[in-house]
């Protein structure tokens, strides 16, 4: 009878220690769910005020058509990238939308620097609202895509370590793409170069 109750003694340490893995399991599987879940929040804000610059370009465009007769290809490729950003917003393809919103950032930038030209259009209050606006909208995509590139650090860091790892194969999480800055978004801005073109 002694054998019996050894063989329940240790039926009882291994439900416990059952209990206790399956305890730590659950506890890093809703850690992975947070993290999901942050990096997808962080990338909502960011769709928001896309959303938001997508329908002020628009009105920018109209705006600055009526003063810069000479400039319809610097308009033209403000509507053609917004139709990527917009397009790649929608895939929910991070790498196409990063390169497409350097590129719509730097003829934003050039577009700015031609209104300098039309002293008509730098004093219109409809153009010096909506550039404010997208300035201030192009600065919060900044601010939000650092923070949404910071989730899916930890996101990705999470899910390579151990015994993470493990949870994370079991449950598929996936690894999520950064949004990447090219060198020239990055670099020292040629402010004479803008005006010169």
């Amino acid at each position: 009878m002694d054998w019996l109750k050894d063989l329940n003694f240790i039926q009882y340490i291994l439900l416990g220690a059952g209990i206790v893995v399956l305890m730590y399991v659950i506890v890093l599987y809703n850690n992975l769910v947070t993290l999901k879940n942050n990096v997808s929040k962080a990338w909502a804000n960011i769709d928001v005020l896309l959303k938001q610059r997508h329908e002020e370009l628009p009105k920018l465009i109209a705006t600055c058509k009526k003063y810069m007769e000479y400039e319809k290809g610097v308009l033209e490729k403000i509507t053609e990238l917004r139709n990527a950003v917009n397009q790649f917003r929608a895939e929910g393809n991070i790498e196409g939308l990063g390169k497409a919103e350097t590129e719509l950032r730097g003829v934003l930038g050039r577009l700015f620097a031609l209104a300098e030209n039309y002293p008509d259009l730098k004093t219109n209050q409809t153009f010096l609202h909506l550039q404010g606006r997208i300035s201030s909208l192009e600065n919060a995509i900044a601010d939000r895509r650092e923070l949404y590139n910071e989730s899916a650090t930890i996101n990705n860091i999470r899910i390579e370590q151990f015994p993470d790892m493990l949870v994370a194969l079991l449950f598929r999480s996936k690894h999520r793409v950064l949004l990447e800055f090219t060198e020239e978004e990055t670099g020292p801005v040629d402010v004479n170069a803008l005006f010169k073109e």
